[in-house]
C-alpha cells in the first residue's frame, strides 16, 4: 500500500485503502480515476437518522394530522400481489420492534416485488397514509436498503447517512453502499484538506458561504442538516457564479474587442416606410425601436434579444432595423427556422418594399430568398445577387450559413425563432460580415432565469403590448362527448365568415402512420359532421411548397376548415381563421399549445381556442385547482397534463405560460450545452435557485466590469479555475 503524502489529489484511486487495482477498474468505468474525482462523487440523497421514527410513533404522527414526509425503518415481513381486473397491486408488510406498516405499489409491481425480500431491512420515506383498514401505509415511497453491517455501524448512531448512486459498473466490482461509503470516508478524511479554494475569500465572506473543504466534508458526511444545506448552497453558488462569469466574459469580449458599424439615420427611408403601414406602431414597439436605434448608432456592435408574444409585431420592428442598415449601405439578412416561414417572410417583405417604392420611388429595395431546396439555376442567381449586393435583404434558413454564400457588405443579421439555432450556428453566420449587428427574435417568451443565463450576454427588449384592435382569445376546455356541439359551433361561425383549424396530435413518430391518420380524420369529417363545409388537409409528409400552397388556398378562403395532424407552421397569418380546435390537447406541450393558439386571433374578430380532451380529465380539471408554489415535484409530474390545460384556460400571457412551462419541464431540455455553449448544471436548478442565480449574476458582471482580464491578485484564483475547468466553454466568449 502506497503511503499517503501531500499534494496527491491526482493520485490514482487504486492506492486508496480498500480499493486496489481491480476495484479501480470499476471506478474508472464511471469516470472516477483519481482521488479528486472520488471527492466530487457526491451522495444522491441522505437519510437523516436523527429524525427516523419507529412504526408506533409514525402512526401517532399520522393520527395527529401530520401532513409531511417521514422515515420509518423496518424489515420485510411478507409480500403479496393482488389483481383487480387489468390492474395489479403489490402490498409489502414491514415490521419493527413496535409494530407493522405497509407499502403499496400500483406501477412496476414486477420490479418492486423482486427488490423486497423477506428479512431485508429498508428505510422507507414518504408521506404517511391510513389504509381503509386503519393501518399505517406508504404509497410508492422512496426507499433505501440497509445491510446488516450498516445496521450495526450506522443505524443507531444518530447520524445523517449518505446514499450514493451505485451503477452496475461498481456493483460488478463488488462495491456496494457500505463499501463505497467506507472508501469515500477514507478519501475525505485524508485528502479533503488538500483541495484548493476556487472562490476569493471576499466573495465567500460577503455571501456567507462555507469554504470548499468544509463543503466537501459536509456534503458527504454532514455534521447537521444545517451544515448539509450550507454545503449544497456553496456548490450551487459556485456553479452559478462561474456560469454567469462565462456570460459576462462573452458579453464583454463581444462589445470591447469587436467594433460596431456605427450607423446613422441618413435619409427619410424609415419615415417613408412608416407612412405606408396601415396601422400605427404600439408604444411597446416604439420603445423597443428606440433601444435598437441606440445600438445601431453606437460604436459597439448590437447584440440584442427581441422578445414578444405571438402576434405582438416583432417582424415589423426587425424590418425597420434592416431598413436603417440598408440606409447606411449595408445588406441585412433574416434567418428563419423553416423554409415555409422564410418563404413567407420573403413574400411579405417584398410586398411591403414594392408598396414603399410605389409611394416613394427614390430607392428600390430588393429582396432575395435563398433556400436549400431551390433549383440550381435559381440558387446560382441568388448567390450572385448576394455577392454583388444586388440584394439588400436576404431571407433564408440555415442555407445562409453555407460557405458558398458570400456577402458583399453584411451589416445586420436578424435571427427569427432563436431557440432553434445553437451558439455554433450563430457564430458561423456572424463570421459572414465584419461584426454584423445581431438582432435575435423569440416568438416564445423566455423565462427570466433562462434569459439571465443562456441569453445573459444579450441586451433584452420586450414588446409587452398587443396591437390595439386585438381581442383576447377565448379558451375553453371540453370533453370528447361535446364534439358534436363543437362541430355545430364551427358550422354556425362559418356562416359569419369564420375559418377553422382542426389539429390532431402526431400519434406515432412515423410519416406513413401520420399520413394515414391525417387522411382518416379528414375523410371522416368530410363524410360526417362537416360534410357541408369545404375542408383542406395539411400534414408532415408534404414538402414545404405543398404546405405553403394549402395555407395560401386557406388564406384565399378556398377552404372553410384546415385539418392538420402536425403543428401548423408558425407564420402565415389567416385573418379569418379565428377558431382552432385542438384534439387530445393533453398530449401537447404547453408552449406548443400556446403557439397553436397564436394561429388565430389575428384580426379584430373574437377568436376561440377549443381544447378537447378525455371526459375524465375535464371532470378532474373542474374539481382541482393547482398552485405550483405548493406542489411537490412528484405531484407536478403526476398532474402535468391537467396543469398545462388549466394554465391555457387561465391566461393568454406568453410570459406567464413560459414560466409555468419551465417549472413543469425543468431546465434540462432548454438549458443544453449544445444550444448555449455552457456547462451542464450538476448542483443548481435555475427554476428553484433563481434568487441565488440573481446574486451570482450581479457579482460576476460587477467583477468583469472592474477587471475584464481577471488580472487583479484577488481574482487570480478565479482566472486559474476558469482556465483549468472551463476552457472548452471559454471558446464561445466572443459569440452572441
Amino acid at each position: 500500500m502506497k503511503s499517503i503524502s501531500k499534494n496527491t489529489l491526482d493520485e490514482p484511486v487504486q492506492y486508496l485503502k480498500s480499493v486496489g487495482p481491480k476495484r479501480s477498474e470499476s471506478f474508472s468505468k464511471i469516470g472516477i480515476n483519481s482521488v479528486r474525482d472520488l471527492l466530487y462523487y457526491f451522495p444522491s440523497r441522505h437519510l437523516d437518522r436523527t429524525t427516523v421514527l419507529n412504526a408506533a410513533k409514525a402512526y401517532g404522527y399520522l393520527m395527529n394530522g401530520y401532513d409531511g414526509e417521514l422515515t420509518v425503518i423496518g424489515k420485510v415481513y411478507e409480500k403479496e400481489k393482488k389483481r383487480f381486473g387489468k390492474r395489479e397491486i403489490l402490498k409489502i408488510q414491514f415490521k419493527d420492534s413496535t409494530g407493522f406498516f405497509e407499502c403499496v405499489w400500483f406501477r412496476a409491481t414486477k420490479y418492486f416485488y423482486s427488490v423486497f425480500n423477506e428479512g431485508d431491512l429498508f428505510a422507507i420515506s414518504s408521506k404517511p397514509e391510513k389504509s381503509k383498514y386503519g393501518a399505517l401505509q406508504f404509497i410508492h415511497p422512496d426507499f433505501d436498503r440497509i445491510s446488516e453491517e450498516e445496521e450495526k455501524s450506522f443505524l443507531h448512531t444518530g447520524k445523517i447517512i449518505p446514499f450514493y448512486r451505485i451503477p452496475k459498473e461498481l456493483r460488478s466490482g463488488n462495491i456496494g453502499d457500505l463499501s463505497l461509503r467506507k472508501i469515500i470516508s477514507i478519501a475525505v478524511e485524508n485528502y479533503a484538506d488538500q483541495i484548493d479554494e476556487t472562490l476569493p475569500l471576499e466573495i465567500i465572506n460577503e455571501n456567507k458561504l462555507i469554504g470548499l473543504t468544509e463543503a466537501i466534508r459536509n456534503y458527504h458526511f454532514p455534521e447537521s442538516t444545517e451544515k448539509l444545506n450550507s454545503a449544497k448552497r456553496r456548490f450551487k453558488f459556485e456553479e452559478l457564479f462561474y456560469l454567469e462569469l462565462l456570460v459576462a466574459l462573452r458579453k464583454q469580449n463581444y462589445q470591447a474587442k469587436l467594433a460596431g458599424n456605427k450607423m446613422i439615420i441618413r435619409t427619410t427611408l424609415v419615415q417613408n416606410f412608416l407612412q405606408t403601414l396601415p396601422f400605427e406602431l404600439t408604444k411597446a414597439q416604439l420603445k423597443v425601436l428606440s433601444e435598437i436605434k441606440n445600438d445601431l448608432t453606437s460604436n459597439k456592435p448590437m447584440n440584442r434579444l427581441l422578445q414578444g408574444d405571438v402576434g405582438s409585431g416583432k417582424t415589423i420592428v426587425s424590418l425597420i432595423a434592416m431598413l436603417i442598415a440598408i440606409d447606411n449601405g449595408f445588406q441585412a439578412a433574416i434567418i428563419a427556422p423553416t423554409e415555409i416561414l422564410a418563404d413567407q417572410h420573403a413574400k411579405n417583405i417584398s410586398a411591403m418594399m414594392k408598396k414603399l417604392y410605389k409611394h416613394f420611388p427614390e430607392r428600390e429595395i430588393k429582396v432575395s430568398l435563398l433556400l436549400g431546396g431551390q433549383k440550381k439555376s435559381e440558387r446560382e442567381k441568388r448567390l450572385e445577387e448576394i455577392e454583388l449586393q444586388e440584394a439588400d435583404i436576404i431571407v433564408g434558413t440555415h442555407a445562409l450559413f453555407e460557405e458558398k454564400v458570400k456577402y458583399k457588405n453584411l451589416g445586420l443579421v436578424v435571427i427569427d425563432e432563436q431557440h432553434r439555432f445553437g451558439v455554433r450556428q450563430r457564430a458561423k453566420l456572424q463570421s459572414k460580415g465584419k461584426t454584423p449587428e445581431v438582432l435575435v427574435m423569440s416568438a416564445t417568451p423566455i423565462p427570466r432565469t433562462i434569459s439571465m443565463t443562456i441569453y445573459g450576454d444579450l441586451d433584452i427588449s420586450i414588446i409587452d403590448e398587443m396591437p390595439k384592435h386585438r381581442k383576447p382569445i377565448k379558451t375553453v376546455l371540453r370533453g370528447e362527448n361535446r364534439l358534436p356541439e363543437i362541430f355545430k359551433f364551427i358550422i354556425d361561425k362559418t356562416h359569419e365568415g369564420y375559418q377553422t383549424f382542426i389539429v390532431y396530435p402526431l400519434v406515432e413518430e412515423s410519416e406513413k402512420l401520420e399520413l394515414k391518420a391525417a387522411e382518416t380524420f379528414y375523410d371522416t369529417l368530410k363524410k360526417t359532421h362537416l360534410k357541408n363545409l369545404r375542408l383542406g388537409l395539411i400534414h408532415g409528409r408534404m414538402s414545404w411548397q405543398e404546405k405553403e400552397e394549402r395555407m395560401l388556398l386557406f388564406l384565399k378562403k378556398e377552404f372553410d376548415v384546415l385539418v392538420s395532424t402536425t403543428v401548423i407552421e408558425v407564420g402565415i397569418d389567416i385573418p379569418d381563421a379565428n377558431i382552432i380546435l385542438i384534439n387530445d390537447a393533453h398530449r401537447f406541450g404547453l408552449s406548443q399549445l400556446h403557439q397553436l393558439r397564436g394561429r388565430v386571433g389575428r384580426s379584430d374578430k373574437q377568436a376561440y381556442c377549443v381544447l378537447v380532451t378525455r371526459d375524465e380529465i375535464v371532470r378532474y380539471n373542474i374539481q382541482q385547482r393547482f398552485d405550483l408554489e405548493y406542489l411537490s415535484s412528484s405531484l407536478i409530474e403526476k398532474y402535468k397534463s391537467a396543469i398545462r390545460l388549466q394554465t391555457m384556460i387561465k391566461t393568454n400571457d406568453g410570459f406567464e405560460i413560459a414560466e409555468t412551462d419551465l417549472k413543469l419541464r425543468g431546465p434540462g431540455d432548454i438549458f443544453s450545452t449544445k444550444q448555449s455553449g455552457f456547462p451542464d448544471l450538476k448542483y443548481a436548478d435555475i427554476v428553484y435557485d433563481a434568487d441565488l442565480l440573481n446574486i451570482a449574476k450581479k457579482i460576476a458582471f460587477d467583477l468583469i466590469n472592474k477587471d475584464p482580464s481577471l488580472q487583479m491578485e484577488s481574482n487570480l484564483v478565479i482566472r486559474n479555475n476558469l482556465i483549468k475547468h472551463y476552457s472548452d466553454n471559454l471558446q464561445y466568449a466572443k459569440i452572441a
